[in-house]
């Protein structure tokens, strides 16, 4: 069952390409699992680090059959923000389709 992202920007510019990206990101998690009923993507600025700059959160939520997943990471791009979150979930994902196969 294939689905598209929920993605919300807050306090932040949407950006129609990064969210073409995720709707991509996405459609190719479900390679590594049909378990995935609904995800979220949330994009924010959560707070202000003196020393850091801004930094922009990239939070995954995916509905999963049995137990949901949530991931974030922050970066202060964007878009190295939301891919290294989608590569932990990926990373998530493959552990637990190995555990399925184990058993």
């Amino acid at each position: 069952m294939k689905s598209y992202a929920n993605v919300v920007y807050r306090d932040i510019d949407s950006s129609p390409a990064l969210t073409h990206t995720i709707q991509k990101k996405i459609e190719k998690l479900h390679r590594f699992s049909d378990s995935i009923t609904h995800s979220r993507v949330v994009l924010d600025v959560p707070h202000h680090h003196k020393h850091k700059g801004n930094l922009v959160r990239a939070s995954i939520e995916l509905g999963m059959k049995g137990h949901p997943i949530t991931v974030s990471h922050d970066d202060p791009s964007p878009h190295v923000a939301v891919r290294d979150a989608f590569a932990a979930v990926e990373r998530r994902l493959k552990k637990e389709a190995a555990k399925k196969k184990e058993h």
